[in-house]
C-alpha cells in the first residue's frame, strides 16, 4: 500500500511531537509523579473539566488566565491590597493545577503546551519574588531574590536542554510554592521569612546548576574526541585498502 506525501509528512510530525513531549523540565521519576498528580486532579476536577470542554475552553487559555492572575498579584500587592493580591495568587495556583489535566482530558497534551506552562510559571514566580524584594526593601533581600530569580531560571532551562538532548538527571528543585507561601506570610505579618526560605533554596539551586553544567559539558565533544572521530574514517579506509589487496 502506497503512502501519500501528505500522510508521510503528518506521521513524521506526529512522531517528532511524541518524541519531544519528554523535552520538558521533568526528570523521568518526577514526570511519573507529575502524571500521577494530574490523574488525581482529573478525578477531583472531573465535572469542571467536562464543563470547560463543553464551553470550548482550551488548556492554553487556562494557562494564560493563570499567568494573568499571577501577574495581577504584583500591582495589587504594591498598592497594599493584600487580600485581593493573595486571592489572585491563589487563583493562579488553582488554574495552574487545571491546565495539565484539562489537556489530558481533551487529549491535546504536547511539548508546546508543557513549554508554555513552564514559561508562565517561571514568569509568575519571578514577578512574585521581585514584588517581595520591593516590599522588603533591604539589601539582603535584593541579593537573595536576585540570585534566586537568575539561578532558578537557569536550572529550569538547563533541565529542558538536558531532556531535549536525552541527558538524564535525577531531580529538580521546585520551590515556587514555598516562595508563594512565605511571600504571603510576609505581606500579612510583615515578617522576613521569605529571606530564610530563599537562602537554602539558592544553595541547592546553585549546586544543581553546577552539576547540570558539568553534565552538559561532558556531553559536548572535546578536542581529543574530534581528533579521534576524524582519525576513524582514515583507519577505516586503510583497512579497506588492505582487505582489497
Amino acid at each position: 500500500m502506497r503512502i501519500s506525501p501528505e500522510e508521510s509528512t503528518r506521521s513524521s510530525a506526529q512522531a517528532a511531537d511524541s518524541h519531544s513531549v519528554s523535552a520538558d523540565c521533568y526528570s523521568d521519576g518526577e514526570r511519573r509523579w507529575m502524571e500521577y498528580g494530574q490523574r488525581l486532579r482529573a478525578i477531583a476536577f472531573g465535572p469542571l473539566l467536562k464543563l470547560l470542554t463543553t464551553c470550548r475552553v482550551t488548556p492554553d487559555s487556562v494557562t494564560l488566565l493563570s499567568a494573568i492572575a499571577g501577574l495581577a498579584f504584583v500591582p495589587l500587592a504594591l498598592m497594599d491590597l493584600v487580600w485581593t493580591a493573595l486571592g489572585c495568587l491563589a487563583l493562579h495556583i488553582l488554574l495552574d493545577g487545571i491546565d495539565g489535566p484539562l489537556a489530558r482530558f481533551q487529549q491535546t497534551q504536547s511539548a508546546r503546551g508543557s513549554f508554555t506552562d513552564t514559561f508562565a510559571d517561571q514568569f509568575v514566580v519571578t514577578a512574585v519574588t521581585i514584588t517581595w524584594m520591593i516590599h522588603a526593601a533591604n539589601t539582603w533581600a535584593w541579593v537573595a531574590g536576585s540570585v534566586f530569580v537568575f539561578i532558578y531560571a537557569l536550572v529550569v532551562a538547563m533541565a529542558m536542554v538536558r531532556n531535549a538532548l536525552s541527558i538524564p538527571y535525577s531531580w529538580l528543585v521546585r520551590p515556587r510554592f514555598l516562595v508563594y507561601t512565605s511571600a504571603a506570610i510576609d505581606l500579612l505579618l510583615l515578617w522576613q521569612c521569605t529571606f530564610f526560605v530563599l537562602v537554602p533554596c539558592n544553595v541547592v539551586l546553585i549546586w544543581k546548576a553546577w552539576t547540570g553544567f558539568r553534565a552538559l559539558r561532558r556531553s559536548i565533544p572535546g578536542p581529543n574526541q574530534r581528533q579521534n572521530t576524524a582519525q576513524r574514517p582514515e583507519r577505516h579506509a586503510t583497512t579497506n585498502k588492505h582487505s582489497s589487496r
